[in-house]
């Protein structure tokens, strides 16, 4: 088959894998996407108890809102916020069923090469089109030929270690069973009696620690002995629980001002510049230790919320040009590297931010921002814009810009997204002060950037 017939692969029918499918429809391009799950969103329906901070407004995509009109879809009000599941019921399935065929469930991406070429043989590479190896339900592995690639398959399924040097504390892997790295859903009765009435450490400073801080309160007025231990590797100044009323997603702001309430009320008692080196048990309890030495009174359960990290392991083949230290791609690191931008604002890009030297694969969504911790969708369907006009050879629109990014409002480095994945960057600006631990009533740390 010709090179220009091909389909253009698209791994991942999240939000950004969808959004991809409809700008290249859009271009004349025929995507075929290839989800691992049973349905559209299979990784957002994982926290589909979870709302988020954008409005409907703000995640549903022009170009899939423009395939979805023939078939009488109405975008829920504008204004409003969903959760998880609804934008996986309510905008995401609908979108998978308007693409039909284009889109192929239970299907994993297992490898991506170029075909007949592994990624040391240079003569005829770049004619070559790529092949992508996929496993099905039952066991089958097939072979798919594509014009190009657009990974979007997220982060969602490689969470960072409990350990502060990024691998596995000593003794994280025997304590699975209490330990966990999602928000909790408590108006599940089983998952609601883990916590209910016990003493849960919550790692991390993003919104994934802020929404698990916020529920624990909630369950401690109605659940008597309910406590939560946050654990912060740095240290707590201005920006740590976010820009509050100064942020331009208000519900974001209002994120982070709830996870302060809980400490305030003293729901929660925070321990900074505490990074995990080890788990140990204490009878039916867990113990983290750090790296100082230090120790935690015995917890019950502990929720890890460090964010997220891609999974390559399916591109080996492919030659990637990745920052290496957030594992993005080379020209889009410098914009989002959390060392470096922690006061919430990312340039807007495109195609040529996410190219690498073998062309015609891109990262988009999460998985572009590699361990970064500041994606919006709305990013990430700008991403998919760019590259679907790139795709179709119109280098003017991909390389304009068409998005503008709203401000947190602070400068603090906390990891902050519209999906779960929120991560607390490794170092920012704000280096950590002395140890402090803060109980009910004790000052904040003067602490910051």
């Amino acid at each position: 088959m010709p090179a220009a017939e091909l389909p253009i692969v698209v791994i991942g029918a999240g939000p950004i894998g969808l959004a991809a499918a409809a700008h290249l429809i859009d271009r004349g391009l025929e995507p075929l996407v290839l989800e691992a799950g049973p349905a559209a969103g299979s990784a957002v329906r994982e926290w589909s108890h979870v709302r988020l901070f954008s409005t409907w407004g703000e995640v549903v995509d022009p170009a899939a809102e423009k395939l979805l009109a023939p078939t009488g879809w109405v975008r829920p009000d504008a204004a409003t916020y969903p959760t998880g599941g609804d934008w996986a019921e309510l905008y995401l399935q609908p979108l998978a069923d308007a693409l039909g065929d284009k889109v192929r469930y239970t299907t994993t991406v297992t490898g991506v090469a170029k075909a007949g070429r592994d990624r040391v043989v240079d003569s005829g590479r770049d004619e070559q089109p790529f092949t992508v190896h996929v496993r099905t339900a039952d066991g089958r592995e097939e072979r798919i030929t594509a014009r190009a690639v657009i990974d979007a398959s997220g982060t969602w399924t490689t969470p960072n270690p409990l350990g502060g040097d990024g691998l596995p504390a000593l003794g994280e892997k025997s304590a699975a069973d209490r330990i966990s790295y999602r928000v909790p859903d408590l108006r599940d009765p089983a998952v609601r009696a883990r916590y209910a009435g016990r003493r849960t450490a919550v790692v991390g400073s993003g919104a994934s620690a802020f929404t698990a801080l916020a529920a624990l309160a909630d369950l401690a007025t109605q659940e008597p002995g309910t406590h939560a231990v946050w654990i912060l590797r740095r240290g707590i100044g201005a920006g740590t629980f976010g820009g509050g009323e100064a942020d331009q997603l208000p519900a974001r702001g209002a994120l982070g001002l709830a996870a302060k309430a809980a400490v305030e009320a003293g729901h929660a008692t925070a321990i900074t510049g505490f990074r995990t080196a080890a788990v140990q048990r204490d009878g039916d309890r867990l113990v983290l230790v750090a790296d100082d030495d230090r120790a935690t009174e015995p917890v019950d359960e502990v929720i890890v919320a460090t964010g997220f990290r891609p999974d390559l392991s399916f591109l080996t083949e492919l030659r990637l040009g990745l920052d290496e230290r957030l594992q993005a791609p080379l020209a889009l690191a410098p914009l989002i590297d959390p060392n470096v931008h922690s006061c919430g604002t990312v340039y807007p890009h495109g195609e040529g931010e996410l190219s690498h030297p073998e062309q015609g694969v891109y990262l988009a969504g999460m998985k572009s921002y590699g361990r970064a911790p500041t994606f919006l969708a709305m990013t990430g369907y700008e991403q998919t814009r760019s590259i679907a006009a790139a795709l179709a050879g119109d280098r003017e629109a991909a390389e304009r810009v068409e998005l503008v990014l709203p401000e947190t409002g602070v400068c603090g480095g906390s990891g902050l997204f519209d999906q779960p994945d929120a991560a607390q960057a490794s170092g920012g600006c704000c280096a950590a002060p002395a140890t402090l631990q803060i109980g009910i009533g004790a000052p904040a740390s003067s602490g910051g950037c």
